[in-house]
């Protein structure tokens, strides 16, 4: 075990070098500059900028003090926000995102494995349609749709819940529920499926026979082993959500990190850019190694260090 977890290590520093790399070089690829306006800058002006930000001299040279900067966990400045690093800027909207991203994805899990459950294992055949028609409309509707209906629906025509902005409580609830509806129908219908696999295998059948009730079946024998495909898919959704979202974050005036990536993009702001990639991935890498590992916790016929 140790040794897998060391060797995924390795793998994490070996993909940060790729990523970075391919990030510092396409965003140098890209048509104009940082600092391109409207009106022209003075070569003289420009130059002083360029040498601010480290930008001047040979390509192959700037990436090279690039990477000695990373190994020392500076991000550089922003060629957008002035007078502000990359490393304040994330420190300031990574938390706002994570505690957002963290409770839809608590919503999304608690709420998929429920349904979806319920649905494998239910004796009516309405019951089944109901989790999957809704898990539809869930997965049909986007966040841009859903969270505009939801303000208009417990926030104006029943004052339940304030409409957004960040700091109470119940300014969370919405956002959260709007940011984890698709992903919770995802899940539902991911763990139906497995589940209804698993439930006609022996073991599962062998359990029934012993006079266990159906709670205990589903919940302590087939849930273990039909879980396994949705925990393949927590990895990247974790990392997806506590990163943020641009969609989610500006309907609810949330100051997160969502939108950074875009508008470090529309800005060329290649520090900026390359410092959301690297937390992206990061968190990526690590709860992939997690669902490894997770793997090997709940079938322990997944031998993962050999």
């Amino acid at each position: 075990m140790v040794r897998f977890v060391f060797g995924r290590a390795l793998s994490l520093f070996g993909v940060l070098f790729c990523v970075v790399t391919a990030t510092f070089f396409l965003v140098h690829l890209m048509p104009g500059g940082p600092f391109d306006r409207e009106r022209k800058l003075p070569e003289q002006v420009e130059a002083q900028l360029r040498a601010k930000y480290r930008l001047d001299g040979p390509i192959l040279a700037q990436y090279a003090n690039y990477l000695g900067d990373l190994m020392h966990g500076d991000l550089r400045l922003s060629t957008k926000y002035r007078n502000r690093s990359v490393n304040e800027i994330l420190a300031d909207a990574l938390p706002v995102s994570a505690t957002l991203g963290g409770i839809a994805f608590a919503l999304a899990v608690t709420a998929g494995v429920t349904f979806g459950s319920l649905a494998a294992a239910a004796r009516q055949p309405w019951v089944d349609r109901a989790v999957m028609l809704l898990a539809l409309v869930a997965i049909c509707l986007p966040s841009f749709v859903i969270g505009p209906l939801l303000i208009l629906l417990l926030s104006f025509t029943i004052p339940l819940l304030p409409v957004g902005g960040w700091g109470d409580a119940r300014s969370l609830i919405l956002p959260s529920i709007t940011l984890a509806a698709p992903y919770a129908a995802y899940i539902a219908r991911l763990t139906r499926a497995s589940m209804l696999e698993v439930l006609g295998q022996d073991f599962v059948r062998t359990a029934c026979a012993k006079g266990l009730s159906n709670f205990r079946v589903v919940c302590r024998h087939a849930l273990r082993v039909g879980i396994l495909p949705v925990v393949s898919y927590l990895g990247p959704l974790a990392a997806n959500l506590l990163t943020g979202s641009i969609v989610v974050e500006s309907i609810f005036s949330i100051p997160g990190a969502g939108g950074f990536f875009v508008n470090s993009v529309l800005n060329r702001d290649g520090f900026l850019l390359a410092g959301v990639v690297i937390v992206y991935c990061t968190l990526l890498v690590i709860f992939n190694l997690v669902v490894d590992l997770l793997y090997g916790l709940l079938d322990p016929r997944i031998v993962l260090y050999e």
